[in-house]
């Protein structure tokens, strides 16, 4: 119980930070997420409302990491398992407890797609003084990776653009 509180807790303190953010000018560039051990950063002009996890009513012959759509507060959103889609593989399998740590972020309503991506936690907020150095995606990439970040911890971060993902043929093509 006392690990839904403190979930519950940070979750609201993002909240008013991204608000903070938003109405103060940028001072935080990224919103940090986890899936599946790798660490992504979302740019917070193109990541929406976060949402905890809800089950997503399947859709048939769809791709597999392709989770269904969800009524998220009242709109209708396609639910991706960011970690399969990265992968190319099948969704990750949660426990109990990683399910109440896993969230849904939501497109920014600005790019026109109505989609939702599973992450495995929320990482807080960064910007780019928390860095101790970037590097151009790695050769291979795909067209949505953009810079790498390393942190003080040698920790690496991979930003995705949203807008960018949010226009590749292979996202827009859900059917299996």
């Amino acid at each position: 119980m006392a690990n839904r509180e403190a979930l519950r807790e940070l979750q609201t303190r993002l909240a008013h930070r991204l608000q903070a953010a938003r109405a103060e000018g940028v001072q935080a560039s990224w919103l940090a997420v986890e899936a599946a051990g790798a660490r992504y950063l979302f740019p917070l002009a193109q990541s929406g409302e976060i949402f905890p996890f809800a089950s997503a009513q399947s859709v048939p012959y769809t791709q597999q990491w392709f989770l269904g759509v969800a009524n998220l507060r009242g709109g209708l959103y396609g639910v991706v398992d960011l970690a399969g889609f990265v992968s190319g593989g099948p969704p990750v399998a949660r426990t109990d407890a990683g399910r109440a740590e896993s969230r849904l972020v939501a497109l920014n309503a600005a790019l026109e797609v109505n989609c939702a991506l599973l992450i495995d936690r929320l990482a807080g907020l960064r910007n780019l003084e928390a860095f101790t150095s970037s590097a151009d995606a790695p050769e291979g990439s795909p067209a949505w990776f953009g810079s790498g970040y390393t942190d003080a911890n040698g920790a690496y971060w991979q930003e995705i653009n949203l807008q960018a993902l949010s226009q590749q043929p292979q996202f827009l093509s859900i059917s299996a």
